[in-house]
């Protein structure tokens, strides 16, 4: 495949992947709060929990429907863009995706509709359970989405069959307690989580700075405090998991996160910020905290993480020994009872995908140069720069967030909140912050893998369907389009419910209300 058809098929997945990640960690973080406030409604009786719960309903389900929206032409693109990845991993890869259709996304749509057209027709506690099913399939959702991501990330309890020329599932369950799925479940379910409490937090300051709906936003604000406190602990201690499987299951990626060219001695310390000369492979300067990086990464104060330019010596002798894997399989493809070549492939295939890599600079890999040799070692590892900073930007925004959020639980437990205006107007202004976490957080670890779509297994340029560049350049133009639309639909309808706040409802309690006019108690 052309350079060029790789890259924008790339781009395109990326771009429409990015849009759809503006919706999930809203729609993760945002449920759960509901079923908070639900079931302090069900509990007290007091009707502004349930006011609440339906406020903050309707901009959940804003935001639900878009994401819905984005979300069903990724998992079509496996088929339109990247056909070869379908067919090569298909068996696995799609039964994580098809039990998710079947069993989180009806769950979650069906009781999405119980949700908001019930409350006149269920009891409390029926309608607080309809809530808490609409939460556990929105997680599940998240969960076997994630396990097939894992899959990508570490192909665990699968193996490739000469015989089909495929990946085929060898252990079904160890492709569901994969280690690094179940690290990036809880982890990005958190980062949901703070998401929505950010995002309840910041609406709440708005209304408190201007004073209205005080005993509804005081009451929203200080759930999305502690909520958003947990949560954020959560990602921190989560992210510190998700660290040692990358340390573990992807060496490259951890070293190219750290910027680490030399291998270092145990335990190696984490670079908080440093100059970084990728042509030279080296840091010009770095500010460093020792051990913290081999603690995390190793858990231990005696293992080394191997820097870049070992790994790259590593993967210079996989792919020599990729090359012979990839021959013996070119012959049996044409005879598959051919004894010697099936030999050679059985002692080589573990290294057969780091052979492929070779695909990109020649079809018969057998005769690459030590210039193509090169070539391809040196695409074992992503760039640096945007790796390193795009995570020290993201682990920055996570812990300022974590200080945010323990300075207005402070504030609530101490009852003047309302009196630190300074802090409001933090909260409402840290509003986009989670996003571009979540946003970073993608991009690390979906730009961290290449060049493989399936770590060590498929080479990223050997996935992508047969395509015109033309035909790329239009869907993605079409795509961007119609995108940036419902984007800007929903910031218009979220900025409007948001700005007219719980008067939306139409229950004569809240200010701004069409026919009421203004009521100053919630």
């Amino acid at each position: 495949m052309s350079e060029q058809l790789v890259d924008l098929s790339r781009l395109q997945f990326a771009a429409t992947a990015l849009y759809h990640f503006l919706f999930v960690p809203l729609t993760l973080g945002m449920v759960w709060l509901l079923v908070i406030m639900e079931s302090v409604y069900v509990m007290t009786g007091k009707v502004v929990w349930k006011d609440m719960t339906r406020f903050w309903g309707k901009l959940f389900g804003i935001n639900f429907a878009l994401g819905v929206t984005t979300g069903i032409t990724l998992e079509f693109q496996f088929g339109t863009n990247w056909a070869y990845y379908s067919h090569y991993v298909g068996d696995i890869f799609g039964a994580p995706l098809a039990i998710e259709g079947l069993m989180a996304f009806f769950l979650e749509s069906t009781f999405i509709g119980l949700f908001f057209f019930g409350w006149d027709r269920l009891s409390r506690q029926r309608h607080l359970m309809v809530t808490v099913l609409m939460a556990i399939g929105t997680n599940l959702s998240a969960l076997w989405i994630l396990i097939a991501n894992g899959w990508m990330q570490n192909p665990l309890g699968a193996e490739f069959s000469y015989e089909t020329m495929r990946m085929e599932m060898t252990d079904f369950w160890a492709v569901v307690f994969n280690p690094d799925a179940q690290a990036k479940f809880v982890h990005t379910v958190s980062a949901g989580y703070v998401t929505g409490a950010m995002f309840v937090l910041s609406i709440s300051a708005f209304y408190l700075l201007r004073g209205r709906n005080t005993e509804f936003a005081k009451r929203s604000f200080r759930v999305a405090s502690a909520f958003g406190l947990a949560s954020a602990l959560s990602v921190i201690v989560l992210g510190d998991e998700s660290g040692y499987m990358v340390g573990a299951a992807q060496q490259t990626k951890m070293a190219a996160l750290e910027a680490m060219w030399e291998t270092e001695p145990a335990p190696a310390g984490l670079k908080l910020i440093a100059g970084i000369d990728e042509k030279a492979q080296k840091n010009t300067w770095a500010v460093e905290v020792p051990w913290v990086m081999g603690l995390i990464g190793t858990r231990s104060v005696s293992q080394t993480i191997p820097g870049i330019l070992e790994i790259k010596e590593k993967n210079r002798e996989r792919i020599l020994n990729g090359i012979p894997a990839v021959t013996a399989l070119e012959r049996l493809r044409k005879d598959r009872h051919d004894a010697q070549a099936l030999a050679v492939f059985e002692r080589h295939k573990a290294d057969l995908g780091f052979g492929l890599l070779l695909k990109t600079y020649t079809q018969d890999v057998s005769a690459a140069t030590p210039e193509m040799i090169q070539k391809a070692v040196d695409s074992t590892v992503p760039r640096v720069l945007p790796m390193f900073w795009g995570f020290r930007v993201m682990v920055g925004l996570g812990f300022l967030m974590l200080l945010l959020f323990a300075l207005t639980t402070w504030a609530t437990l101490k009852g003047d909140c309302m009196h630190r205006r300074w802090l409001l107007k933090w909260a409402m202004w840290m509003l986009p912050a989670p996003w571009i976490a979540a946003e970073l957080g993608w991009f690390v670890a979906e730009y961290g893998r290449q060049p493989w779509t399936i770590y060590g297994v498929l080479p990223t340029h050997l996935s992508v369907s047969a395509l015109s560049v033309q035909s790329l350049y239009g869907s993605l133009a079409g795509f961007v389009g119609f995108y940036t639309l419902l984007l800007v639909v929903e910031v218009y309808l979220m900025v409007k419910f948001a700005r007219q706040g719980p008067g939306s409802l139409g229950t004569g309690r809240y200010d701004l209300e069409v026919g009421h006019g203004p009521a100053a108690h919630a």
